[in-house]
């Protein structure tokens, strides 16, 4: 029974890291980031027919907020 709850608790640890598209500067929360429109499918998410690649097709990217 312990196999089975190790197997959970690993499937419930890679589900609790975001997916990060390529356009993406940082993690979805973090501090001094925020969501953008993606500047290639300009918040579309798709480029003609396809996704767009930057965005992974979500049409928005998260990006460095402010000055430093």
């Amino acid at each position: 029974m312990s196999t089975a709850m190790n197997k959970t608790s690993q499937n419930d640890s890679a589900s609790d890291t975001p997916k990060l598209n390529p356009g993406d500067q940082a993690e979805p929360g973090t501090p001094g980031a925020g969501e953008n429109l993606c500047p290639e499918c300009k918040g579309l998410g798709r480029i003609g027919v396809t996704s767009c690649p930057t965005c992974g097709g979500t049409g928005k990217i998260v990006e460095g907020i402010g000055g430093g």
